[in-house]
C-alpha cells in the first residue's frame, strides 16, 4: 500500500493537534497561546472611574500572618486575583513578575490567591516567582470582587480605580510602566 503526501502531512497535523491534549508540551503551547493573546489592559477614563473608600480589608500574608490593607492608604496598589491550576494565571504572571521586579520599591503588590499554601508554594517554586503572594480570608469584607480570576486592578493614590481587568493582560509594557510613573510621581 502506497501513502500518498497529502496523507502523510494529515496524519502529522492530527498528531501535532493531539499533542496539545496528552503532552506536557500542549500545556506549555496553551500558555504560550495566552500570552500572545494578552494586551495592555485599558485605562478607565476619570469620569467613570470607581473608588475604593473602605480600606479595612484583613488578609494573609505568605507566611500566615494577618495584616490590614489599610497599610495601603495613599500608595498606588496593584491587585491580582489568580489560582495556580488556572491556565490564564500562569501565563499573566510572568508579566507581572517583570512588573513587580521594576517597581517593588514604589508602590504596593498583592497577588492573591484563595487557595491553600503548599500548592501555591510549590507553584511558585516551579516557575521561579518571587512576588509575594497574598491568601484571601473567604468571608471577608473586600472593597473588591474576588469571583472573576484572573482578574486585576490597579489603584491610584486617592482609591480610584484607574485600571480593573477581568482575564490576562501583558503588564510588562511600556504603556503600563509609563502609566505606573504617572501615578507614583502624583
Amino acid at each position: 500500500m502506497k501513502i500518498n503526501k497529502k496523507t502523510i502531512i494529515n496524519i502529522v497535523v492530527i498528531l501535532f493537534i493531539l499533542s496539545f491534549f496528552v503532552t506536557p508540551m500542549g500545556h506549555y503551547g496553551k500558555v504560550l497561546l495566552n500570552k500572545l493573546f494578552a494586551f495592555s489592559p485599558p485605562v478607565i477614563e476619570e469620569a467613570n472611574r470607581e473608588k475604593i473608600t473602605d480600606y479595612d480589608w484583613k488578609l494573609k500574608d505568605a507566611d500566615w500572618n494577618f495584616f490590614n490593607f489599610e497599610k495601603s492608604r495613599g500608595n498606588v496598589v496593584f491587585i491580582n486575583l489568580w489560582a495556580s491550576w488556572k491556565l490564564p494565571s500562569e501565563a499573566e504572571l510572568a508579566s507581572i513578575q517583570t512588573m513587580y521586579d521594576a517597581y517593588n520599591e514604589k508602590m504596593d503588590f498583592y497577588i492573591i490567591t484563595n487557595e491553600n499554601r503548599p500548592p501555591v508554594e510549590a507553584f511558585m517554586e516551579k516557575h521561579e516567582f518571587t512576588f509575594p503572594v497574598t491568601y484571601l480570608i473567604i468571608g471577608e469584607k473586600m472593597p473588591i470582587n474576588p469571583d472573576v480570576v484572573p482578574s486585576s486592578y490597579l489603584i491610584d493614590k486617592s482609591g480610584n480605580i484607574v485600571v480593573y481587568k477581568e482575564k490576562i493582560a501583558d503588564w510588562d509594557t511600556s504603556k503600563v510602566f509609563g502609566l505606573l510613573d504617572k501615578l507614583i510621581a502624583e
